[in-house]
């Protein structure tokens, strides 16, 4: 498997009175190319999942293994890291450089690269994020706007060529076309690269559309993993675990209540796709 993790546990201030076991015997697989997403009330351990797979936090317990590295051991964990790209919230905070092309740079720069691999690099990621090179490469980031400012970001990880493209909440404080871009962004980087996706995100519209396969975490454990039909058909009362049903899973029920004939449908997309049928068909 090319993320394996077995038996992951993780501790916050262990031994005070302040401890807390934010991951308890997490066992999760992710298959290479697959836009995996990640769902849970705050405080459920997905952040902290997200910084194992990435690397930043050392497994104490159990085993996180990318491609074949063992996150465990210090330099597996090194050469491990070069695999994966972790964007936080608000990545565009990070951001620093007189302008965008060195800012994408930055991160080829310190893998040693030459400087025409550098070059292409940058080129290529500013193309997959859909930044025009002689438009935007000699700008400074600050005076981007904040979806540009976004895509400038991201395309600093992408220049890394990363095997896993790890997201927590890449769509924060966007309105629903700004989040609708970054998706189509991020679902254009997997098809033209092959890179896996792995997105925590609290809309549930956004995880119903785009992933493959759903991860639920609740109080540090994975409580139900499977496609997002499995998981946003009944089997699980997400709504007692305090998350919201897709908004196309809302309308469907309603329409059930009134009487009518609907299908289980879990995305905005598929409802609009189905009524019109319908209409069409009356």
């Amino acid at each position: 498997m090319p993320i394996e993790i077995k038996r992951l546990c993780h501790t916050y201030l262990a031994g005070t009175a302040g401890e807390k076991a934010a991951l308890k015997d997490i066992e999760l697989n992710i298959e290479k190319g697959e836009f995996f997403g990640i769902i849970g009330h705050t405080g459920s351990g997905k952040s902290t999942l997200l910084q194992h797979m990435g690397g930043i936090m050392p497994p104490e317990a159990g085993t996180v293994i990318v491609d074949g590295y063992d996150f465990a051991d210090k330099k597996q964990r090194i050469e491990g890291r070069k695999k994966v790209g972790l964007v936080f919230q608000y990545p565009e905070y990070q951001l620093f450089e007189e302008t965008v092309a060195k800012d994408i740079a930055f991160g080829p720069k310190n893998m040693k690269l030459e400087q025409e691999e550098i070059d292409r690099r940058v080129r290529r990621a500013m193309e997959l994020v859909g930044l025009d090179w002689e438009r935007f490469a000699e700008k400074s980031p600050f005076e981007l706007s904040g979806g540009e400012k976004r895509r400038a970001a991201i395309a600093g990880i992408i220049a890394m060529e990363p095997g896993y493209l790890i997201l927590d909440e890449p769509m924060a404080g966007l309105d629903p076309a700004g989040r609708r871009a970054i998706l189509d962004m991020l679902s254009g980087i997997r098809r033209e690269t092959g890179c896996a996706v792995i997105m925590v995100s609290h809309s549930m519209d956004d995880i119903a559309a785009y992933s493959d396969r759903v991860a639920v975490m609740q109080d540090g454990s994975i409580i139900r993993t499977g496609t997002p039909a499995e998981i946003f058909g009944g089997e699980i009362d997400l709504e007692a675990m305090g998350l919201e049903l897709p908004a196309a899973s809302y309308l469907g029920n309603l329409l059930r209540s009134k009487g009518m004939d609907v299908p289980e449908i879990y995305t905005i997309d598929g409802m609009a796709e189905y009524l019109l049928g319908r209409r069409q068909g009356a």
